[in-house]
């Protein structure tokens, strides 16, 4: 087996010289994410999701729910348009399939409560025209279950080590060389921690973050930040990238100012300052 690519450090000056998309001037130019997700457990998992998708840019957001939790959610994310799930077992309506087939990326699983409605979710986006998908929480620990080829070809996997080690079917050793593999075994852009992989078998490290960002919530905001980033527009490994580092820098922002126990609301906050950071401050190339 061939060895990963030396890992690229993620830094404001590669972010810069990657750039974002032109947000012109209007929503409508900045695209729109789909949130798949929440539940009676779990109702604050698409909250967050969806709030950090419109933190990063993204024009406008959509967030598909348990219907016994939908008014929460109107209720919390304002800015959202909220639609009902259908209960298991029944098909998704013209309508929605229009909405979701209209978005620019797709989240699946922040917040589902159990596996089998993460894969029922999977099984129903089959056969849509999804710019890009990404799954997060449970939908991760289905992704083996379910054909690649039913899948969208850009696709973004937003894991946490546990969900990592699932998807390789043994403990990580190494998380730089793991996720590698992760992602050419999927074909698919794998985001965990401080590492992203593509398929191409290119690899970033990010050196930033540290243990604030291990708190409820904080993997859902991440999720939402990639979401985000590739409803924008850029290809799925940038977006990841981008999503990931923005993520982690605001954890460093809010460590430099709060030490440990800030939350995933305040992450979700912090975003839009961690992207000018890295669009506009040479002093935090470093």
């Amino acid at each position: 087996m061939s060895s990963p690519a030396e890992p690229t450090r993620v830094t404001p000056a590669l972010l810069r010289a990657w750039g974002l998309p032109d947000p012109g001037d209007s929503k409508n130019s900045r695209g729109t994410a789909m949130i798949i997700g929440g539940s009676r457990l779990s109702t604050g998992a698409a909250v967050l999701a969806g709030e950090a998708a419109l933190r990063v840019g993204a024009g406008k957001v959509a967030v598909t729910t348990d219907a016994a939790v939908a008014d929460v959610v109107r209720l919390a994310l304002p800015e959202a348009g909220v639609h009902e799930a259908p209960s298991a077992g029944r098909p998704i309506d013209d309508a929605w399939r229009a909405a979701c087939e209209a978005s620019d990326a797709v989240l699946v699983g922040p917040g589902l409560d159990d596996l089998a409605h993460a894969e029922e979710w999977l099984k129903r986006l089959d056969g849509l025209e999804i710019a890009c998908l990404v799954v997060d929480a449970f939908a991760v620990g289905v992704l083996r279950d379910v054909p690649r080829s039913t899948l969208p070809r850009a696709l973004i996997v937003n894991a946490n080590l546990e969900e990592a080690e699932v998807l390789l079917g043994r403990p990580i050793d190494d998380l730089l060389h793991d996720v590698a593999r992760i992602s050419r075994d999927l074909d698919a852009v794998v985001h965990c921690y401080s590492a992203v992989a593509a398929p191409s078998g290119a690899v970033w490290r990010i050196d930033a973050g540290g243990p604030g960002l291990g708190t409820a919530g904080s993997g859902d905001t991440a999720a939402g930040a990639l979401t985000g980033f590739a409803a924008r527009g850029l290809e799925p490994e940038r977006a990841a990238v981008w999503g990931a580092w923005c993520h982690a820098r605001a954890g460093d922002r809010l460590t430099e100012r709060m030490g440990l126990g800030f939350l995933a609301r305040d992450l979700v906050r912090e975003l839009p300052a961690a992207v000018l950071d890295a669009l506009e401050a040479p002093s935090a190339d470093s």
